[in-house]
């Protein structure tokens, strides 16, 4: 792994998670939040800041092996499409906080998080093609993400108006 790739991967990661908790942190201790019907299966909120840190870590770490891989390997535009990929899934990351958290948009934070599984396991496909079981521990990211999915979907359903 390169340093150079790994710090600029774990960098877009790091300001990942800092927008992310941006629009979650007092957000989660709000009466909008609080009033919010949450299905049974939630896990508890001292669950979350101990997942998060583990994907973000397993994202970037996957994520520098495949790209420092594909570069390696001569493919400058197969590295380069891997960037651009993980790039609009760390936008997607950090949009759903906002828009479930500072926007209070729960049926549209369903949709995020649904596109955003989407992209988690694209990116996840790509990085174990190119590296095969190395980027096996990357399918977490895109299982988490699916859960994450039906627990939004299922917010969102449960406070409709």
């Amino acid at each position: 792994m390169k340093v150079k790739t790994l710090g600029a991967t774990a960098a877009a990661v790091a300001a990942t998670a800092i927008a992310g908790s941006a629009a979650t942190s007092s957000s989660v201790k709000s009466p909008w939040y609080a009033r919010l019907r949450k299905p049974s299966y939630q896990p508890p909120p001292k669950v979350f800041p101990i997942v998060w840190p583990l994907l973000y870590t397993d994202i970037a770490v996957v994520s520098t092996d495949t790209i420092d891989g594909l570069t390696n390997a001569g493919g400058d535009d197969a590295a380069r499409a891997y960037r651009t990929a993980l790039g609009i899934n760390l936008v997607l990351n950090a949009g759903w906080s906002w828009v479930f958290f500072n926007r209070r948009r729960p049926g549209l934070a369903a949709l995020t998080a649904g596109a955003l599984t989407a992209s988690s396991a694209d990116l996840t496909r790509r990085a174990v093609t190119a590296r095969g079981l190395r980027a096996a521990p990357l399918a977490a990211y895109p299982a988490w993400c699916a859960f994450a999915t039906v627990l939004s979907s299922h917010i969102w359903w449960l406070n409709r108006r």
